[in-house]
């Protein structure tokens, strides 16, 4: 299958974060099993806030009246097979720029309410294709419970428009790759596993668990992590007061 996907990256380090160090292997593995990829940073986009006005529902249907780059970024997002949101976890939710653009959103849907399963929807335009979702994240603390509310915006927002919500690429206390790849610690297994989970998405459209698990495999036990982080903590804020 020819899989076109819009990558989102929302980090603010644009490409250089530790959500990065997961998203780059992962998106490799989409193009190397055949899937054309576009990557945006909503740092070097304007995009306003959402005005709640209904315009897009009955003035100008399918259209929002301001005029910043989400003219650009929705159409491209209504006919791609995947979506990719890649985003850190800063306290404990969902990032403001990540919110934003979800709310501009809005376009993507009839200002109507249907029943599925129980429970009521907006319904999705015609032309608006489904598809799939998947979150790359990263975080500094340690547990893997940390994602868990981004993790619930994220399946709840996706299932109004119909899109499967195909896995999460999770990377806790991510703070520590870089110097553990440093002292030479082998981290290998890692990013290949970001990688593969972009192969398969494409090729076999879904992820399997072992892969996912892999990605967010701990570095190191948690009391040691909690005695590397202070220590480093307290020797920047020695060297500041050294300044």
């Amino acid at each position: 299958m020819n899989y076109e996907s819009a990558g989102i990256q929302l980090q603010s380090k644009m490409g250089k974060g530790n959500t990065a160090l997961i998203l780059d292997p992962f998106l490799d593995g989409m193009r190397g099993a055949g899937a054309e990829v576009e990557l945006f940073y909503a740092k070097k986009l304007k995009i306003n806030p959402c005005q709640v006005c209904y315009i897009c529902y009955f003035k100008t249907p399918g259209k929002c009246f301001q005029k910043d780059d989400m003219q650009m970024l929705l159409p491209k997002l209504r006919g791609a097979d995947i979506w990719v949101f890649a985003t850190p976890v800063y306290m404990l939710g969902v990032t403001g720029p990540m919110k934003n653009l979800m709310d501009r959103m809005n376009p993507f849907y009839l200002p109507f309410f249907e029943l599925r399963d129980g429970h009521s929807w907006v319904i999705l335009r015609e032309g608006v294709k489904e598809g799939k979702v998947v979150l790359v994240s990263s975080c500094a603390f340690w547990e893997m419970d940390n994602f868990d509310l981004l993790l619930t915006h994220m399946k709840a927002f996706f299932e109004n428009p119909a899109r499967e919500f195909a896995g999460a690429l999770l990377r806790p206390h991510a703070d520590l790759l870089r110097p553990l790849m440093a002292e030479g610690v082998p981290l290998n297994d890692i990013f290949e596993a970001a990688k593969e989970a972009g192969r398969q998405l494409v090729g076999d459209g879904k992820m399997t668990p072992e892969t996912l698990t892999t990605v967010s495999r701990e570095l190191m036990p948690l009391e040691m992590f909690l005695q590397s982080t202070n220590q480093a903590a307290q020797e920047a804020l020695d060297a500041l007061k050294k300044e």
